[in-house]
């Protein structure tokens, strides 16, 4: 049998497109024993967590949040974290949701929803903004490296290109 690595069960939303969205352990495993994960809370806002693994790998605790991003539809969250080759996290989110992404939320570079966003999550804060984002010192959020996305559930980098899944 198999024992449980990690129970969030009572802190996620599950019904039509909420719940554990993604994880991903931290590229320098296992000297850096932190798992991240992106899942939506119950209240229907999503967040993104980070958790240590246990050195005997049987387990992950001390969770710590990283970012709560408020959801106004309970679809279209985005879905998908991981590093990047540069050593930062990525993070797909939604527009928000509903039909045809009523609030702009996609285009409007005030907001993280219908973003990619790269954060450098080595620094003592939660997290830092690497300073090559391109909208860094631009009207905006400084966390957003590409906007107008509907719902990017799915991605991946080839050859420094990144290729996005977007749903909608």
């Amino acid at each position: 049998t198999l024992d449980t690595f990690l129970d969030i069960e009572n802190q996620v939303l599950f019904s039509g497109e909420r719940g554990l969205l993604s994880i991903a352990v931290h590229p320098d495993y296992p000297a850096d024993r932190r798992m991240f994960a992106w899942y939506t809370g119950n209240s229907g806002n999503t967040h993104l967590v980070e958790f240590d693994i246990a050195a005997d790998l049987q387990s992950a605790s001390s969770p710590r949040t990283i970012l709560t991003v408020t959801q106004p539809f309970p679809n279209h969250n985005g879905g998908f974290i991981s590093f990047g080759e540069d050593g930062y996290l990525y993070l797909g989110l939604g527009d928000g949701g509903s039909g045809n992404d009523p609030g702009q939320r996609a285009r409007d570079l005030g907001t993280l929803l219908g973003k990619m966003i790269r954060l450098d999550v080595n620094g003592d804060t939660p997290y830092e903004i690497p300073a090559d984002n391109p909208y860094v010192g631009a009207p905006g959020r400084d966390e957003i490296w590409a906007s107008g996305l509907r719902n990017p559930w799915r991605w991946s980098f080839d050859d420094g290109y990144m290729f996005i899944g977007d749903v909608g």
